[in-house]
Formats: structure tokens, sequence, C-alpha cells
């Protein structure tokens, strides 16, 4: 409460500075998103465009960017795709807005234009309201259940006096997912990407509601604040080792500045801590600040510098982490704390207006000596990330392929206690394996047609899991202090040794899966998909090194509109 409080109180000092045309951003999973990627690698060098590391994207600044790329770089594809961008968001839709009006509204006032239910544009007030909804059914090889998807729920967005903007999403939800997916929730006690979860309708199902909101304003021309209960992603990948949208929405303060060459994030977060969360009583809370600034060093070259620190206090937030130019390592010394703090390095860099590489780099701990060992010392924890995008692949439009590696070595994100581990709502905040892996992850997208989409995707991984009482490093909601032979273990794994953790060490698991996509949209927004998933994860079993595997085949079915789709990509 304390923390909201702080936070309330710096929106409230910089209230009085705000000023210019104020902004909404897009939703997770927006169809956007892709004719952003796609447009950034072919101009080549936009100002606004090639600094798409930290999402969601603000409405205000990437509509009209889309607009001003020089359309012959445009497919056919691409120019429905964009003239979607345009009806979709038609606040920030460049020229005569006329000409994205409906044909025929219904009852005059409902889809005046195609994209959204209902609209108001008034000088000093704009409102866009949207219906959600999503109902699909599966069915999984040797599974008796009945898999399903039931969502239903509003989406809003507004501005007042282009001083203030707001948004809201509210669903109500009730699903139950593929056997891999409810052993995630029954392992994890959490509902991947939701928060407060219940039981729903026997073994498997589960009834949770996904509500967010936030308001934004200017504090000055170049600097956006918003604050508000969403959230939040960093990164080019199909991952991100800095900050996933993987877990539940947090209560965040985010400020964007982008001027210059420079783009600066500053985010502040409340998390939950590891629990089995009840309704009925007030959940232990930790916080989180982390900071991104971005350089365009060339027209085609981004290079970026990210730090973080997760903490746990149980009489105060610690103010010095609200400093929104500073190093979070000497707050901690200066503190005299222990707080769980990682940096990182990212590149980005678009090629002949066709490719795009990308990679981060985190740092939790390091020690040059150590590494040269090799002795795979505990506490050198980092991860890597590469990553490869092609677009238009061989001649072929709007063939979009992309490759993807992530390895994380035994530990990283873990701390010594378990609150202030790298986690909220019982979910990573990063990679959804946590640590002690290695993924490649292959996708296919291709738009034949400007409704029709095919999604063609590959992912390989191994991990060491933790043995008996023995952590290997996985389980980054562990405490990685030593077992000490005075203390019992109280049925949870500790870690026994100093060396010997190499990445994929301990109970090795291999899954590898394999997923088609078939997607027809029958209005703006409005989708009818049909998806197949092949997952097989193999297991070793008894002590002479042989190994079990099993496979299911999932076959989906279903209608979407104005939401992201639910894949579980793990």
């Amino acid at each position: 409460m304390q923390y909201k409080q702080s936070l309330l109180k710096v929106a409230a000092l910089l209230l009085p500075a705000f000023a210019g045309a104020q902004t909404t951003y897009l939703p997770q999973g927006a169809h956007e998103q892709h004719l952003l990627e796609r447009l950034e690698i072919k101009a080549g060098h936009d100002s606004v465009l090639n600094f798409s590391k930290v999402q969601p994207f603000s409405r205000k600044q990437y509509i009209p960017a889309l607009n001003r790329v020089d359309t012959a770089l445009l497919t056919r594809v691409d120019k429905y795709n964009l003239y979607l961008a345009n009806i979709s968001n038609l606040e920030w839709a460049t020229g005569d807005r006329e000409r994205f009006r409906s044909r025929r509204a219904i009852a005059k006032h409902f889809y005046e234009s195609p994209a959204n239910l209902y609209e108001v544009h008034e000088p000093n007030f704009f409102l866009a309201v949207n219906p959600v909804f999503q109902y699909t059914v599966s069915k999984e090889q040797d599974n008796e259940q009945h898999l399903f998807q039931n969502t239903r729920g509003i989406a809003l967005r507004g501005r007042i006096a282009d001083k203030i903007g707001f948004a809201a999403y509210v669903t109500d939800n009730q699903e139950r997912n593929p056997s891999y997916v409810q052993g995630f929730t029954l392992e994890r006690r959490a509902v991947p990407g939701a928060g407060f979860y219940k039981d729903f309708k026997g073994a498997g199902g589960v009834d949770y509601f996904d509500a967010r909101g936030y308001i934004t304003f200017n504090a000055a021309k170049a600097i956006d604040i918003t604050f508000g209960y969403d959230k939040n992603f960093i990164g080019n990948g199909t991952r991100s080792l800095f900050l996933s949208d993987f877990s539940a929405p947090t209560t965040f303060l985010r400020l964007n500045t982008r001027i210059w060459k420079f783009h600066y994030q500053n985010l502040f977060m409340e998390l939950n801590s590891a629990n089995r969360l009840n309704a009925d009583k007030l959940q232990p809370k930790k916080y989180a600040a982390m900071h991104h600034l971005d350089l365009q060093v060339t027209k085609w070259l981004n290079i970026g510098l990210f730090e973080g620190v997760v903490f746990g206090r149980t009489n105060h937030f610690e103010f010095g982490y609200l400093v929104p130019v500073i190093f979070y390592r000497s707050i901690e010394q200066q503190n005299g704390s222990f707080d769980n703090s990682v940096a990182g390095l990212d590149v980005k860099a678009n090629i002949a207006k066709r490719f795009q590489v990308y990679g981060q780099l985190l740092l939790d701990e390091f020690k040059l000596s150590e590494l040269k060992s090799n002795k795979g010392w505990w506490a050198n924890k980092f991860g890597w990330q590469l990553g490869a995008k092609y677009i238009d692949a061989f001649g072929i439009r709007n063939l979009d392929l992309q490759l993807e590696a992530n390895r994380v070595r035994p530990f990283t994100y873990s701390h010594a206690d378990s609150v202030a581990n790298y986690t909220h709502y019982n979910q990573p905040l990063a990679h959804p394996l946590g640590a002690n892996f290695q993924e490649f992850i292959g996708t296919a997208r291709y738009q034949p047609a400007p409704k029709w989409l095919l999604q063609g995707r590959m992912m390989y991984y191994y991990q060491g899991r933790d043995t008996g009482m023995s952590a290997n490093g996985a389980n980054i909601f562990l405490p990685n202090r030593q077992f000490d032979p005075a203390t019992p273990f109280n049925g949870v794994p500790r870690r026994t040794a100093d060396y010997g953790f190499n990445v994929g060490g301990g109970y090795r698991t291999q899954v590898a899966l394999a997923s088609l996509l078939v997607s027809y949209q029958l209005r703006p927004n409005l989708f009818v998909e049909g998806n197949g998933v092949y997952r097989h994860q193999t297991t070793p079993f008894g002590n002479i090194g042989g190994t079990a595997g099993s496979g299911t085949f999932i076959g989906t079915v279903g209608i979407r509109w104005n939401m992201h789709r639910r894949d579980f990509l793990f």
C-alpha cells in the first residue's frame, strides 16, 4: 500500500506539468505489431520504428510512423494491414478520416468505422469501446476431458482534452487447458499469464478475471508517464531474458523518455511473492525497479543497456530505487542490502531492408576467474539470446521467418531467499522456463492473402531439473543458499555444492513442440482459427541412464474477437 501511495505522490507532482497530445498503447497481441516489425526492417532507418525494444507500443508514435513508410515498399497484404491499423486507431490515423468510415453504420451509432463498436470523436474527448470474446474447443490425444476456453469482456480506451489518456480491459474467463498446461498450474499454483484463479467444474478447469487498465499523461513533450495494472515486455524476440509478458499483470509506474537518439524507460512494479494465493487475505508483496536505455548508434543499429532489481521489505519501500538515473548495485551497497539485481546488454541491427539480427545478454552474478576455471561455479549466473528475422523470405511476399536461441545458466534469476527471486504471482518475470536450459525456436509466418494467415512453429529445449532434494538451478523460486546440515530440508530441495553446475545438468528433460495455425479474418479483429500442436517430452528414469518419452497431439478450433491468442509455448 505504501508503494502505491508513493507512486501516486510522484504522479501528483508531475501532473501539473503535463502537456501535449496524449496517447494510449497497443494491447497485448495486437495485430499491428507484426506490421511494425516488417516495416521497421523495410524502412531500415525510421527514427520511430527503430525503437521497438520496449512494449507496449505508443499509438501516438507508431501509427503515424507506419503511414510515413514509402508505399513502394509495401506489398498488397502490407497495404491491407496498414488499412487495418488505421481503422483500429482512428484517433491517430493521418489524412482524411472519413475515408475509413463504414459504408453503413448499425443503428446509426454502432460500427461507424469497421473496427470499433462505438466511438466518440469530440474536440475534447475521444472514446472507443469494443467487445472482447474468445471461444475455443480442443481435443487432446488420450485425454477424455473437455478442453475449452470461454472469454467474455469489454475493452475501452480514450483521451480527455488531449491531456490524459486512459484504457481498460476486463474479461471473465473459464478454461480447461491441455494436460501439460494443467501440470504447470498444479505445480506452480498459477495459470499462465493470469493472476488469482478458482477451480472450475472438476479437475483441470480454472476460472479467473483478467482486469487491466491505466492512465497516461505527458510530463513534458518528450516524456510519457503511465500508471496502471498491465503487462510490459523488453526485447525483440519471441522470448525476453529481461522482462516478458508471460506472467500476470502488475501494478506499475512507467516513464518513457524519447529524445534525440535515446529512448529511456523507467519501470517500477509491485509484485506478488510466491504463495498459494487466496482472495480473502492480503497477499505478500515485493517490488521491482527497472531501467532500459536504448541508443540509436547508427541508422540501422541500436544498442541497449538494462538494469533491474527485485526486492522485498516488511516495513517500507526502498525510495532510492525511485531515482530515475542511477545504478542499482550502488544503491544496494549504500543501504547495506543484498537485493536481487541484474544487468543486461541488448543489440538489434536492420540489414539490407530484409533482415534483422538481435540479441540479449543478461548478467545476474558473474566472476571471470571462475568462468575461466570451467568448474561450473554455481554463482556464475547469466543468460544469452541470439535471434534473426528474414522478411519476404526467398522472394516470397509476406513469408517471414524467425530463428531464436536462448540459454540461461543454473540459478540465474534466483536469490538467497524465496522472496526476491525474479518472479511474480508464482510465474517467472522473464523466460517461462526459469533457468538451467537451452532453447531453440523457429517460426514461419505466411500471409498469402489479406485475410489469411498460416503460422508454423517449432521449438526444442532441454533443461536440468531437480533430483530428489538436490536443487540443480532450474526452479528459480527456491533459495539458492547451500544446504546447511544443521538445518532440515523441510521437503524443499537445496543446493548441495558450489561447483559442477552446467546447463542441462540434473534431471535432464527434453521437450520438442511443433504447431500449425490457420487463421481467417472475417472482419476487422474477428478471427476464425484452427490450430494443431504436437508436443513430445522425454525424461530420464531409473539409475541406468534410460529415458522415457511421451507425446501428445492437441487440435483446437475457435473464434477470437478483439483479444490476443492464448499460446502455451513451454
